[in-house]
């Protein structure tokens, strides 16, 4: 079910020690198992780059959605422009052409005055890249030594709007862009967003950013359990989690719409998985932890009540 903008009661719940169990949970156990959360999984993000070299196009996603596509030039030849999924773990401005010795931000300069350098086989960047060009008629074409060519105005919009460690996914194939987007794992139609816990009128912002998706929010389970006092395990065989709220405990297998609490089976809201780090709907959790809350939409928080 949706969660609109009304209070979810449970007669169950009892926030009153939440504060003070959050202040001795952050400041000793918390922040280490966050930490190795974090370490663990890529960072998070909401944007993604395709490069269909099919079609000479580059699709740019963020926040779960298609924002724009932009025709681009690729290789000479199919193998020049290498396909796989990279990260852009560089961003230039006015990178100078070496080989030719042409500074950087000259009109003549093959490379144009924007360049995000890509990690392939591990060359850090400094070879292959989405950058602009000093020939306009070449976008569209084949005629580059392996970097992918857009219109300066074209990567001049895209060059702020793109952080480090983005993806890009380069490819040759027949399917549109939303599909190449989700089998690599992209969810579109979601949203993530900077959230707050408001906990016997303390407001605790999130580290982890929640998760909207077909009118659902969701929030990143280790740290959720943790201010809301709980604990967390995992049962041995089964990879199902034990989850502690108060006098709740629901085993949960990730990903399923399914968890005994208490020991009786309680359906529920699949949990979802995204960066490495698993959500649960907010909508399923006065069934499975007996807690009161509210959520309001407008200042992205969370509001646990008496």
């Amino acid at each position: 079910m949706n969660l609109p903008e009304q209070t979810i009661r449970s007669k169950a719940y009892h926030p009153s020690r939440l504060i003070l169990v959050f202040v001795m949970l952050f400041t000793a156990c918390f922040a280490g198992s966050a930490a190795a959360s974090s370490s663990s999984a890529p960072s998070a993000s909401s944007e993604l780059i395709i490069v269909n070299k099919k079609t000479n196009t580059l699709a740019y996603f963020s926040g779960g959605k298609l924002e724009k596509e932009f025709p681009v030039a690729t290789g000479k030849t199919k193998s020049l422009t290498p396909e796989g999924s990279f990260k852009i773990v560089v961003k230039i401005k006015n990178r100078p052409y070496y080989k030719e010795k042409i500074p950087g931000g000259d009109p003549a300069n093959p490379l144009g005055d924007r360049w995000l350098g890509l990690e392939v086989n591990n060359t850090y960047g400094t070879t292959y890249a989405i950058h602009g060009n000093n020939n306009e008629a070449s976008i569209g074409k084949y005629v580059s030594a392996g970097c992918i060519r857009m219109h300066n105005d074209d990567i001049h919009w895209l060059y702020p709007r793109i952080a480090k460690n983005t993806t890009v996914i380069i490819t040759s194939s027949n399917q549109t862009m939303a599909s190449l987007a989700s089998a690599s794992g992209y969810r579109l139609g979601q949203k993530q967003f900077a959230g707050t816990f408001m906990i016997d009128g303390a407001a605790v912002k999130l580290n982890e950013p929640l998760i909207m998706e077909n009118g659902r929010v969701y929030l990143p389970l280790r740290e959720s359990v943790a201010l809301l006092g709980g604990t967390l395990q995992q049962e041995a065989g089964s990879g199902a989690l034990i989850i502690t709220i108060g006098s709740y405990t629901a085993i949960h297998k990730p990903l399923a719409d399914l968890a005994v609490v208490n020991g009786k089976n309680v359906k529920m809201i699949a949990s979802l998985k995204q960066d490495g780090r698993l959500y649960l709907p907010l909508g399923s959790l006065p069934a499975l932890f007996g807690l009161q809350l509210k959520w309001e939409p407008q200042e992205q928080t969370v509001f646990f009540q008496n």
